[in-house]
């Protein structure tokens, strides 16, 4: 703590101490607001009851002037002498921060200022840190994401972002509700983790003396809705993935999964145009979105393009001439491409690495990444005219992925063939695999009608409508090192 704030605590410690000494509690539990702020302006030579934070205070004699703002805005306080009486002691105890509530009429100065003419009030609670002052701002990145509360405090734009993450989230949710989609709860602690490909956090329950994972998706529960008879069902859901932390990614996250039975990935790709078409239009007024130095055109029809043209267009090689791990290495050294090894062990992993490092940066506008290799998506369908491909598609947009889609594999015999090949890849070394689920494998077996799902991806698509770098600034508290290590 620097020696000033440690002077300024040291001040409000004592005028805390002073005012508990004058038999005031400077916490209490009961307020008698009656009006919000906003509301309170309105009521011109009415008496109000408002209750807000002090922002400013200011002393002339036998009166004092001052703010107090709550969530809805703010408003001045006039405080007289001979009105307050003894209370007004209590006025140079205050400190900006404190939160105070005001009974009086409201009047306009002589300056034409919505005042209340306060006849009482009360101390609510007594504010021992000073809030950063406005001029300065609040603006190391770090200790922002740290103290959200003091961000939301003094840099408004930051809970306009968060407004509209609430209005994303919202629009997603009514959207499929008038669709007849159902929302459905899933487990976060679960003792298999699946549905997709993630390295998982690993917990201990001690009474059933048993390892649990935090959930990487919520997609086979879902799916288990769907076996038992839920046709549409949705959750909006915070997943865990212990991964690296970068613009893009955070190991707890908000994801929004939906699946459908009857239907397949066709059939939800044209749902996709029409709902964040929609939603983007609904958001910010436009189909268009500024994104960093990018225009972002979220029009539809949005462009198709298949996973072998997106390489081949962009890299430079046919992935279908390469078949084993060496042949592709050999065509990414040539190519040049700056590929990471270390997790990248196997034809799956190098093709995904290509697709994350040199293609999607150069995708701007949204399309529909489509016909993944089988071996890519092992919950996914394999196409009946193309058994080496399967029905599924990415939205590819601003350099990243947004979401992913498919049919839903419900063939359990497929299934648990898929997986037992993804634990093989497991044995020669790969780091992010799927795993067998028996349950899940039982689930299939009572039969699963023809069903796609669908998963995005809450904070990429608010980091985009909101033209924010990362996604760290639409978590409200992202992930960190801990500022106080615990021994």
């Amino acid at each position: 703590m620097n020696s000033r704030l440690a002077v300024i605590k040291e001040d409000r410690l004592k005028k805390l101490e002073k005012l508990k000494a004058l038999g005031i509690n400077p916490y209490p539990s009961k307020t008698k607001r009656t009006q919000t702020i906003t509301q309170a302006r309105d009521m011109s030579g009415q008496a109000v009851c408002v209750a807000g934070r002090l922002t400013a205070i200011r002393e002339h004699g036998k009166i004092a002037f001052l703010v107090v703002k709550d969530e809805t805005g703010q408003i001045q306080l006039l405080l007289r002498r001979d009105t307050v009486k003894d209370a007004y002691e209590y006025v140079k105890l205050l400190d900006t921060g404190d939160f105070l509530q005001a009974e009086g009429k409201i009047i306009k100065t002589n300056a034409g200022e919505i005042t209340v003419d306060v006849g009482s009030f009360t101390l609510l609670s007594k504010s021992i840190r000073p809030i950063p002052n406005d001029f300065h701002g609040f603006k190391d990145v770090e200790e922002r994401f740290r103290q959200r509360y003091v961000d939301l405090l003094i840099n408004p734009e930051v809970r306009e972002v968060f407004e509209k993450r609430s209005a994303i989230i919202s629009f997603l949710r009514n959207y499929l509700e008038k669709r007849g989609f159902v929302e459905l709860t899933t487990p976060a602690l679960q003792p298999i983790y699946g549905g997709t490909t993630a390295r998982p956090f690993i917990t201990h329950h001690n009474a059933l003396d048993s390892d649990l994972y935090l959930r990487i998706a919520d997609e086979l529960y879902l799916k288990r809705l769907i076996v038992g008879g839920f046709e549409k069902v949705y959750e909006i859901c915070t997943d865990f993935r212990n991964e690296g932390i970068d613009r893009w990614h955070n190991p707890e996250f908000t994801q929004l999964e939906f699946y459908q039975a009857y239907s397949d990935y066709e059939a939800l790709m044209r749902m996709t145009e029409e709902m964040l078409s929609e939603l983007v239009k609904t958001i910010t007024g436009s189909y268009e979105v500024t994104y960093g130095d990018q225009k972002l055109n979220f029009k539809p029809p949005w462009k198709r393009v298949t996973y072998r043209d997106a390489i081949k267009e962009r890299v430079g090689f046919d992935i279908e001439a390469v078949k084993t791990r060496e042949e592709l290495r050999r065509a990414v050294s040539e190519k040049q491409l700056n590929i990471n090894y270390q997790d990248a062990t196997d034809v799956p992993a190098i093709l995904d690495e290509i697709i994350k490092t040199a293609v999607r940066p150069n995708i701007h506008d949204p399309i529909f990444l489509i016909d993944h290799p089988a071996f890519m998506r092992p919950l996914a369908k394999k196409k009946a005219a193309d058994p080496t491909k399967v029905e599924a598609f990415q939205v590819v947009v601003a350099g990243t992925e947004l979401l992913n889609a498919y049919s839903e594999l419900n063939d359990p015999i497929d299934q648990r063939a898929r997986w037992e090949d993804e634990e093989r890849r497991s044995k020669e070394g790969v780091a992010e695999h799927q795993v067998v689920d028996e349950d899940y494998i039982r689930a299939l077996e009572y039969g699963m009608p023809p069903t796609a799902g669908w998963g995005i991806g809450v904070e990429r698509l608010t980091a985009i409508l909101t033209n924010k770098h990362s996604i760290k600034e639409v978590i409200l508290f992202p992930t960190l090192r801990s500022e106080f290590p615990t021994k």
